[in-house]
Formats: structure tokens, C-alpha cells, sequence
């Protein structure tokens, strides 16, 4: 065949098609999936800086953010639900930023004792709005506050797509390339995105319709009012607290870490607080890191959820008649046992039987331990300094809801930020055995 000018045709068009390239897409392991129904995780940075030009101070954190963004690229996105029901992030639509003046609030207002949550709460996004919405919002938001004295980074993220691990490290990454002007470029470890390393296992799940619809199914009604403090424990009380722990251990025993020993300390101190019967159950869960326990190990570069709720329980009777070792060594076992065939048995039970989860899912008397006192988060600092302050929001505290933080000043110490009704939490205030002569602050 010939084409009009009469050379024969050796190329014939078939098709055309626009290509563009494809959108970022992860989706989601079996790890992220239990904290759908949980809340936006609320973290508050407090800088006692001289903001001048306020507007600029914002245009280089949210270019920053915008460099960030394109590396840590799940949170630009959306969780969309495939076909299959199974979830996953994709796209690019990116996160939200406030910016408010609050020029008569100083830092000592929001970092000192007397700080009402609900002052508080105005300086974090996202109050109140559980990670389901992300399929319509941003899974990431950040509100940018001026001060008398300084500025407030409130920031909100979708606990569905990414841990405190996870959190931290896109963290200290975009403060430091907020920085970079004037530090110079840093060495930058980088996310790890493939979510296939920890489970590539597709569920369906049957969201509910909103957050509302969700909460009315819980068995045991509305939540409780609550009241939150910090208690701060300097390196030298911690150490009596670990020191204590283990005193009577026999020689050759395995030591309680810093960890174990402190939560064996709140652990006792609320039991007795809530004035727990010696046959009433208590249970300690510890939202444990499994990226060292897995066969093989994740670095902690990978980026996602890669946490899981390691619960241990006993008579009240018993945690608070016996000595401080038998609660701390509760938990040794308990954290000890969790390893990688624990934490495959585990997945695998979500994944057959797949579960919606309500705060009271946990008991009524239950202690919990987020965060962690290793996590660097006072190195953040996008070129005003070191924190004054850091504190999590209102979301995700529950009764009996624990975050533990590093003192600011970096010497051992650690703040134990803890949420409780109002007459347990009067009575642990005056329980010197607890307060170790420590001071309270309430948000």
C-alpha cells in the first residue's frame, strides 16, 4: 500500500494518548489501618522568638513545608477507598496552613502551668476530627501563631498514615530545611515509602459514614469529661524511680529500663488514684515501635504506622500490694514477649476479623503510653531556636492516655503529660508517693 505521494507506509498510527505522570501512591499496611477511627494527632511547638515580620517568618516555613511535602509525599495527599474497600494514599492536593495573630497570648501563657486546654486548643488545627476524614481533607494541617513574644507551629496529622517515629522524623526534616539558609545544608536521611516492607496484606473495610455514626456504636456511651496535666520529672527523680525499681532484683537479673520503671510508677500511682478495688482489673498498654522487632528489621527511616498496642493487666489488689518490681516487671515481660511472631500473630487476627476501635476498647481501667521520651523533639527548629514547649493536642487523650516527652533540657529528665477524670486526677495531685515532690502543670 502507498501513502498520497506514493512511497509505501511503514509506520501506521494505531492510537495516541495524553501521558502525565502518575500520581504518588502508597497504600496502606495492615499497621495503619487499626487507627482509622482514632483522631488527627496534635503536636504544639512554642518558640520564644522576636517575630518582626510575621508574614515572612511564614513564607519560609510553608516554602519549607512545600520542599518537605515533595518528599514525605503521603501527606500531600488523600486516602481514597479502592473498589475492593481496601485503603490507600494517592495525590498531590497537599496540606493546609493557618496563620493567626494572637499578639496578647505570650509563650509563658501557653507553655507555663496555668494554661487552660481550651486556650490551648486554639493554636492546633483540627480539634475533634477523626483520621476517617481524611478521605475528604488534608491529612496534614498546620496552623502558624504569632505571639506577643514568639510563635506557636500547631500541627494536626492523619494518625492513619504515619506514626510518632514517623512524625519526628518529617519533623526535625522540614525544620531543617527551614533552616538551611543559615546552617548550611545538613545531611538529610530520607522516608522510606514502601509499605509492602511491613505487610503488602489487602483488607476491606466498611468505614462508617462519619465520625458521628462511629462514636454512637460505642458500647459504653459518650466520653467523659476530662482534665489533663503535665508532671515534669527531672533526671535525678527518675533516676529514684528507676533505682527503686530495681533494688531487690537477685544478681544476674535483667535491669528495668528507664521506661519500664517510670511506667510501672504512673501505672501504680493512677490505680491508686482511681481507688480501684484489690479485684478490679488494670491494664497498661505501651504503643511499642515494631521496626527492630520484625525478622528482618525496618530502619526507622520507613514512613507510616509501624507501631502496635502491647497490653498487659492484673488485680488492682496485687499491682498495689506488691513492690514497685512486680508492676515493672509486668511490663518487661509484656514488651519482652512482643516480638516478630507476636506482632505477625497479631496482624493477622486483624486482618481475618477487621475492627473499628473506640477508645473504650482499651477498659475503664486502663493505662496508656504514646510518645516517647527518645524522640528528639526538641531539636526542632526551623531557625528560632529550640522549643520553649512542646505538647500534644486535645485528640486522642483518653482516660488514662499517657504521652511521655524529654525535658527541655536535654539532661535525662521527662515530661509525663497525662490525662484523667477530674477526682482521680485531684487525688494524684497530692500524692507525694507520685510526685516525688515534683511539681504539676496543668495545659
Amino acid at each position: 500500500m502507498e501513502n498520497g505521494g506514493g512511497a509505501p507506509e511503514v509506520v501506521r498510527v494505531t492510537g495516541s494518548r495524553t501521558v502525565a505522570p502518575s500520581k504518588s501512591r502508597c497504600s496502606l499496611a495492615t499497621f495503619d489501618l487499626p487507627y482509622i477511627t482514632f483522631y488527627y494527632n496534635q503536636k504544639l511547638l512554642l518558640y520564644r522568638t522576636p517575630v518582626t515580620d510575621f508574614p515572612d517568618a511564614v513564607a519560609r516555613v510553608t516554602a519549607s513545608l512545600a520542599d518537605a511535602l515533595r518528599v514525605f509525599f503521603p501527606l500531600a495527599g488523600r486516602i481514597r477507598q479502592d473498589a475492593d474497600g481496601s485503603l490507600a494514599v494517592e495525590g498531590d492536593e497537599g496540606a493546609e496552613v493557618l496563620e493567626a495573630e494572637a499578639e496578647a497570648v505570650a509563650v509563658d501563657d501557653l507553655a507555663a502551668g496555668d494554661c487552660a486546654e481550651d486556650l490551648m486548643q486554639r493554636f492546633v488545627p483540627y480539634t475533634g476530627v477523626m483520621n476517617l476524614e481524611g478521605l475528604r481533607r488534608p491529612l496534614l494541617a498546620v496552623q502558624l501563631s504569632k505571639l506577643k513574644d514568639g510563635l506557636a507551629v500547631g500541627c494536626a496529622f492523619n494518625h492513619a498514615v504515619l506514626d510518632g517515629t514517623s512524625t519526628w522524623h518529617f519533623m526535625s526534616y522540614w525544620a531543617q530545611l527551614c533552616r538551611s539558609t543559615t546552617d548550611g545544608k545538613e545531611e538529610l536521611l530520607q522516608p522510606i515509602h514502601e509499605r509492602s516492607l511491613a505487610r503488602s496484606v489487602r483488607v476491606r473495610l466498611d468505614l462508617p459514614e462519619s465520625a458521628e455514626a462511629h462514636e454512637k456504636t460505642d458500647p459504653n456511651g459518650p466520653k467523659k469529661a476530662l482534665v489533663a496535666r503535665v508532671f515534669s520529672f527531672p533526671e535525678a527523680t527518675v533516676g529514684r524511680i528507676k533505682a527503686a525499681a530495681n533494688a531487690a532484683l537477685p544478681p544476674g537479673a535483667k535491669p528495668f529500663s528507664t521506661f519500664q520503671s517510670l511506667g510501672a510508677h504512673i501505672w501504680r500511682a493512677v490505680s491508686r488514684a482511681r481507688g480501684l478495688g484489690p479485684a478490679d482489673i488494670t491494664a497498661f498498654a505501651v504503643f511499642a515501635d515494631c521496626r527492630g522487632r520484625l525478622d528482618p528489621p525496618l530502619p526507622p527511616a520507613y514512613f507510616g504506622n509501624l507501631i502496635q498496642a502491647v497490653f498487659t493487666g492484673v488485680p488492682a489488689g496485687m499491682l498495689l500490694g506488691g513492690p514497685p518490681e512486680l508492676a515493672a516487671g509486668l511490663l518487661q515481660k509484656a514488651i519482652g514477649e512482643h516480638d516478630a511472631g507476636a506482632i505477625t500473630r497479631r496482624l493477622e487476627e486483624y486482618e481475618a476479623a477487621p475492627k473499628l476501635f473506640h477508645y473504650s476498647d482499651a477498659g475503664p481501667n486502663c493505662v496508656a503510653v504514646g510518645s516517647s521520651p527518645r524522640f528528639k523533639v526538641y531539636d526542632v527548629d526551623f531557625g528560632f531556636g529550640r522549643p520553649e514547649r512542646v505538647r500534644s493536642g486535645g485528640n486522642n487523650k483518653f482516660d488514662g492516655m499517657v504521652y511521655l516527652y524529654p525535658g527541655r533540657g536535654g539532661d535525662g529528665g521527662i515530661d509525663v503529660e497525662l490525662a484523667l477524670q477530674p477526682e482521680p486526677m485531684q487525688r494524684l495531685d497530692k500524692d507525694a508517693d507520685f510526685l516525688l515532690h515534683q511539681p504539676t502543670e496543668a495545659p
